[in-house]
């Protein structure tokens, strides 16, 4: 369905140059390229023995493999081992330097609200020791603290947290959440922050810290935050005017991480007016993600760039790599970088 909805939005997405400190962005027009499965969320991929894994969700997960991202299998449903919670949308993986794959999940909890089909999301953990083809359940890592609200007019959530991008930074001291934050005070909804130690990465639960005034001090599960893209106007409100869904790589082109995202204003059913970029060089500072610039218009849902260089991911991509958005490319995004005084990355992730 949302791919079908993307074919119909492409002709009229307008492409618009942005340029952030210096470093500007543009789209060009590519062949297109579809994804293999059904897409509604951030779609993760990382390579092993020289393949390339893919995994899209659309209230469950499906994983593809192929030589490239232009070149993947039919995708087969992911199995799992233990309980877990549904439906669920894989949007982040981690894999190790040991073969171990670490993903995470968006969870839409049912029957929250009366008469209505609000939910508010929740983020869990998950690990798997054959590549992805099974993974156990790690748990609820982050949730929100702030109360259901019924009377949401956003057509879709009531609160919570969820459609978020998992990124580590250079020297794996930390694993970083970015996520969207949908309930309690206007004044802390919009994009949020999160991290935990990477030696936390086997037992997460009770070990992610929520960004809030200033330092990584509250708790993942039902703590605070103070949004680093607050919302406009609040989720609860029919005219919502609010960033959401980020997706993080690091570019090594400019050597600092990019940010893509969604937005929906100003009018009921979650519309959205674009698609903007921000770019940071240090995850652990998270005022310091720039303002964000339009490089779409008018289009539609879960943007994401996937490295076209030989090591590139949804999580590490150059100069040029191609732009999704619904699981369809026909585009590649393009940076022109100035020298940043930055660390580089390994090739890979």
């Amino acid at each position: 369905m949302e791919k079908f909805l993307g074919r119909l939005l492409l002709a009229l997405a307008t492409v618009l140059p942005a340029a952030l400190n210096g470093q500007t962005f543009q789209i060009r027009p590519a062949p297109e390229v579809d994804l293999p499965g059904p897409v509604d969320s951030n779609s993760p991929a990382h390579w092993s023995n020289g393949n390339f894994v893919l995994f899209n969700s659309e209230g469950s997960p499906f994983r593809s493999e192929g030589t490239d991202q232009f070149s993947l299998s039919a995708t087969r449903g992911v199995t799992f081992l233990s309980r877990h919670p549904s439906p669920i949308w894989i949007e982040a993986t981690l894999a190790d330097d040991n073969g171990v794959l670490f993903a995470w999940y968006h969870h839409e909890p049912g029957g929250l609200c009366k008469g209505s089909d609000l939910t508010a999301p929740k983020i869990g953990a998950l690990v798997s020791y054959d590549n992805g083809a099974t993974f156990q359940d790690l748990g609820f890592i982050l949730q929100s603290g702030d109360p259901v609200d019924c009377s949401a007019q956003n057509g879709y959530f009531a609160g919570g947290n969820g459609d978020f991008t998992v990124i580590a930074d250079a020297d794996h001291n930390y694993l970083y959440f970015l996520f969207s934050n949908y309930g309690g005070d206007v004044s802390s909804q919009g994009v949020a922050v999160a991290r935990m130690a990477y030696s936390d990465r086997y037992w997460q639960q009770g070990a992610v810290w929520k960004y809030y005034n200033g330092d990584f001090t509250e708790v993942g599960l039902g703590g605070r935050v103070t949004p680093i893209f607050p919302a406009s106007v609040s989720w609860m409100q029919q005219d919502t005017d609010a960033y959401w869904g980020p997706s993080v790589h690091w570019n090594t082109a400019l050597q600092q991480y990019v940010m893509l995202l969604n937005h929906s204003c100003c009018s009921t059913g979650w519309p959205q007016e674009g698609i903007y970029v921000s770019s940071n060089p240090d995850l652990a500072n998270p005022a310091g993600w720039s303002a964000p610039q339009r490089v779409l218009d008018g289009f539609g849902w879960y943007p994401q760039v996937i490295g076209e260089d030989p090591a590139g991911t949804d999580k590490i991509a150059g100069a040029a790599s191609r732009l999704y958005v619904y699981g369809i490319s026909a585009w590649e995004l393009v940076v022109n970088p100035t020298p940043p005084d930055t660390p580089t990355l390994p090739d890979s992730q």
